[in-house]
């Protein structure tokens, strides 16, 4: 029996979750977010599933999941120095590669690299103004680069009343940021958005991929947000009941393994699969205090954490039901 804390999945609700996610987004190029998960074995089933390509988070990232993906964009507006510049373009020799860029002052100096501009839907952290965006994408495509089209990422969807706001305001942005290019002359070949929260209300007149990360494992966030159902979740740490006390219990899963995310809407620091009246109330490095429940010690327990993508990327392997563990293959990659 493998020793606790240790992440768990369940092949089968992945498997459902990719069918149910692309049956849902039909009509859409499907471009997931590999940061969630950072496995080449999801990645297989990914695009095994039918998902055009993959987005990730890093130079790094990308560079693992050339192992088994040709069409790659990197979803952020990097900045490339000499050296990474250097490994983009080494990296352009294994796959289709591209790159965010949300303004003009640091253009990546590597001509014939795709690129998309960001534009902020609302949300407040990168992207340009709309209206910006022609500017931005003519002054790429003067520089040598290939522009493809626009992407957002509308975050302000993890909020419990605003999933179908924040995809009306990705929709209206973007397609704002579509007129700016063209009336600089450069067409948006790909108009790319998306979000897990904001999936079931993705405005097909305007966009032409999805990029959805969590969906494939699910979490408390989701489960909050309303957007996964338990019994959809694929992904949970398994620990062990260390202590009993009156009112709660402490297992041995902490920050450490679960991660620290607690959105101000999250009603613990996780939740508890197969018992969902408790929750994890205290988090230490090693110790999740749970309320709601109790149990005697020795007691495993499958937590649920909030954030999944903090817990994979704190984690090496994961555990599979019926299966060899599957390898974080981009643990660390980061930069």
């Amino acid at each position: 029996m493998t020793a606790t804390p240790h992440l768990l999945v369940d092949p089968g609700r992945v498997e459902a979750n990719l069918a149910r996610t692309h049956a849902a987004l039909s009509g859409l190029a499907v471009r997931p977010h590999a940061k969630t998960h950072k496995s080449l074995e999801v990645a297989r089933r990914q695009l095994a599933a039918g998902a055009v390509g993959l987005s990730v988070a890093t130079v790094s990232e990308a560079e693992v999941f050339a192992q088994v993906c040709d069409d790659l964009f990197i979803a952020y507006p990097v900045f490339l120095d000499a050296e990474r510049t250097a490994r983009v373009r080494a990296l352009g020799e294994r796959a289709r590669v591209s790159v965010g860029i949300s303004g003009t002052e640091a253009l990546p100096q590597l001509p014939g690299l795709h690129v998309l501009v960001e534009v902020d839907p609302g949300m407040g952290r990168s992207g340009a103004p709309a209206a910006d965006a022609g500017r931005i994408a003519a002054a790429a495509r003067d520089a040598g680069l290939v522009v493809d089209g626009v992407f957002a990422f509308p975050g302000h969807s993890y909020s419990p009343d605003g999933r179908a706001a924040a995809a009306a305001d990705e929709a209206r942005e973007l397609a704002r940021a579509v007129e700016s290019l063209a009336a600089e002359g450069v067409a948006a070949r790909v108009v790319s958005g998306g979000s897990t929260p904001s999936l079931g209300f993705a405005d097909r007149d305007v966009l032409t991929e999805y990029r959805p990360g969590v969906y494939v494992f699910g979490d408390a966030q989701q489960w909050e947000l309303g957007t996964t159902d338990p019994a959809d979740i694929a992904l949970t740490v398994v620990a062990t009941v260390v202590a009993r006390f009156p009112g709660r219990v402490v297992a041995d899963a902490g920050s450490k393994v679960l991660g620290a995310d607690r959105p101000g809407y999250a009603s613990g620091f996780g939740r508890l699969l197969d018992h969902p009246d408790a929750r994890v109330s205290a988090l230490s490095e090693h110790h999740a205090t749970i309320t709601g429940f109790d149990a005697p010690v020795g007691t495993r327990v499958r937590l649920v954490p909030n954030h999944v993508c903090s817990a994979v990327n704190l984690a090496d392997e994961l555990q599979v039901v019926g299966s060899q563990p599957w390898r974080v293959d981009a643990r660390g990659c980061n930069a």
